[in-house]
C-alpha cells in the first residue's frame, strides 16, 4: 500500500535562538540603571511584545536588540554574532543585513515621495539606485500601498504613513524587524491595520518584536515580556505560562556552549 505523505509524521524545524541577551546591564551617569541584569532570547520567527510604562527601561531594551546601544556590561548576540566582538563598521552592516525598524513617529522626508523614502532603507547597502526603487516599489505592494507609490508624506494619511516606514524597514529583507509604538501615532482603526499586517509579515517568517506601553497591544500577540524598573517581570505566552520552547531553546544552547567549550 502506498503511504499517504500527509499522514507521515513531520519533524518540527529546530528553535534558533535570533537574539540572546545574558545579564545585560544598562548604566548611566547620575546612578540611573535603565536595565538590571536582563536576560531574554528571541527565537526566529516569533512575534512578541516588549510592554511597560514609560521609564521602565523597554525603549533601552530595543536600542540594545538593535544594537543601536551597547551595554554596560553583560552579552549580547544578535543573529550569531558576539555584538562586543564589532567593530562600528560591522555593527551597521549587521544591521543593514538583519534589522529593519519601525518607529512611532515615521521619520519620512517630507520633499521625497512614497518610493523614495522607501529606497532610502537601503542607501548603506551597495544597491543601485534603480535596483533601489524596483525593490521599494515591491516592499510598498507588500504592505498593500501599491496605489500611493509616488505620493508624498503630505497626501497620506497616519496609518499610510506607517506603512510606508514599514516598508523602508522591509526593503532590505531583515531577519528582525522592531517596531517601537508602531500605532503610538495613529488612530485605533489605522493601528488595527498596522498591527494586522505585522501579524501578515510574522506569518512569512520575519521576526517581529513590538515595543509598546499599550496592553490591548501586547495580549493580542503570541508572546509578551513585561518590564518593570529596568527588570522582566514576566514573560508569558498566549495561554499565560512561561514561554516553555523558549526555555527550552535556552537550555539546548546552554549544553551546547558547555560541549563545545
Amino acid at each position: 500500500m502506498t503511504e499517504n505523505p500527509a499522514t507521515r509524521p513531520t519533524t518540527a524545524a529546530p528553535l534558533v535562538p535570533l537574539v540572546e541577551l545574558r545579564d545585560v546591564t544598562k548604566s548611566y551617569a547620575g546612578d540611573v540603571h535603565a536595565l538590571r541584569g536582563v536576560s531574554l532570547t528571541v527565537l526566529a520567527g516569533e512575534l512578541l511584545a516588549i510592554v511597560g510604562p514609560s521609564g521602565s527601561g523597554k525603549s533601552t531594551m530595543l536600542n540594545v536588540i538593535g544594537t543601536l546601544d551597547r551595554p554596560t556590561s553583560g552579552a549580547v548576540r544578535v543573529a550569531g554574532h558576539d555584538v562586543s566582538a564589532l567593530t562600528d563598521a560591522r555593527l551597521s552592516a549587521l544591521r543593514a543585513r538583519h534589522i529593519g525598524f519601525v518607529f512611532q513617529h515615521f521619520h519620512l522626508e517630507s520633499g521625497r515621495d512614497a518610493v523614495d523614502n522607501v529606497a532610502d532603507g537601503l542607501l548603506y547597502a551597495g544597491v543601485a539606485l534603480k535596483e533601489r526603487r524596483a525593490r521599494a516599489r515591491a516592499a510598498l505592494e507588500r504592505v498593500r500601498l501599491g496605489h500611493r507609490l509616488g505620493h508624498r508624506p503630505g497626501e497620506l494619511s497616519g496609518g499610510e504613513k506607517q506603512r510606508v516606514a514599514i516598508a523602508r524597514a522591509l526593503v532590505g529583507e531583515p531577519s528582525l524587524l522592531l517596531a517601537d509604538e508602531p500605532t503610538g501615532a495613529l488612530d485605533t482603526a489605522s493601528g488595527a491595520v498596522v498591527m494586522e499586517l505585522l501579524h501578515e509579515l510574522n506569518a512569512t517568517g520575519t521576526t517581529v518584536c513590538v515595543i509598546t506601553h499599550d496592553h490591548d497591544i501586547a495580549a493580542a500577540l503570541p508572546r509578551r515580556v513585561r518590564f518593570r524598573d529596568g527588570e522582566i517581570v514576566t514573560d508569558t505566552d498566549t495561554d499565560g505560562d512561561v514561554d516553555a520552547d523558549v526555555g527550552a531553546a535556552v537550555d539546548a544552547a546552554s549544553q551546547v556552549g558547555e560541549t563545545a567549550r
